[in-house]
């Protein structure tokens, strides 16, 4: 009996310190992607995502992006007015978007009586002035004969920032969700904070690190699975106030 005892003694020694080296295993530090992965979900997401098929993945043309260090861009927009000549178009860009603006960059011209027809153009001038900006673009070809007012949109980068693109962010409140893929075709939410938002990539704060992927194209998709599988069940009676 009680070597039977001592068995079950070093047996349940044993397990413990298997179990506390997995726990070491799998802390912040561990450079393993599905150890860092299941570190940073903490408690967002359930034990398990949500289950995308191979079919329904190609249906819905489900398109899994890296997260990764880019340029974004943003439209500064502004009115101006065409020379002569049209080709010339003048307007003022006030601060803080002016600090944004440099001779060379491209932008697009339309004027709002024909929205349809949109220009090509390039800042060829920018001159400082109290406030902001006088700044000159050129279209790429003759303006409309009959428009002198036109909507100028000059993309401007502001920075390379760890990023994502628009499309994979889900927006529920003031939460911000991003869907990504595990073992097994599995998708799991995790909660991210963004900060400058571009016209095609918004820039990460926390949440993911480089090298991650994310569901970009289909993350509306992916998000329905998932809320439709974790939805919590009703049953008679629940929604009834207890006293």
């Amino acid at each position: 009996m009680i070597s039977q005892i001592r068995v079950l003694f070093v047996l349940l020694f044993a397990t413990a310190t298997f179990a506390q080296g997995v726990r070491e295993h799998t802390r912040p530090g561990e450079t393993s992607d599905s150890a860092r992965l299941r570190y940073r979900l903490g408690d967002n997401t359930k034990a398990a995502g949500a289950a995308v098929s191979d079919t329904q993945a190609s249906d819905v043309t489900l398109t899994l992006n890296a997260v990764s260090v880019r340029p974004i861009q943003t439209w500064v927009r502004t009115a101006g007015r065409i020379d002569k000549a049209r080709k010339v178009l003048t307007a003022s860009v006030p601060f803080p978007e002016a600090s944004f603006v440099k001779i060379g960059q491209r932008a697009r011209a339309f004027s709002p009586e024909s929205k349809s027809s949109m220009f090509q153009a390039w800042v060829t001038k920018v001159v400082p002035k109290e406030g902001g900006i006088n700044v000159e673009v050129t279209l790429s070809s003759t303006g409309h004969p009959d428009s002198l007012n036109y909507v100028i949109e000059i993309v401007t980068v502001r920075g390379e920032f760890l990023s994502i693109p628009n499309e994979a962010i889900i927006e529920e409140g003031n939460r911000r969700i991003v869907y990504v893929p595990r073992q097994g075709g599995q998708y799991v939410p995790v909660e991210i904070h963004t900060g400058i938002q571009g016209e095609l990539y918004t820039a990460v704060e926390s949440g993911l690190m480089e090298g991650d992927q994310v569901v970009s194209f289909g993350s509306f998709f992916v998000d329905s699975e998932y809320k439709l599988k974790f939805a919590a069940p009703s049953t008679p009676g629940n929604d009834q106030p207890h006293h």
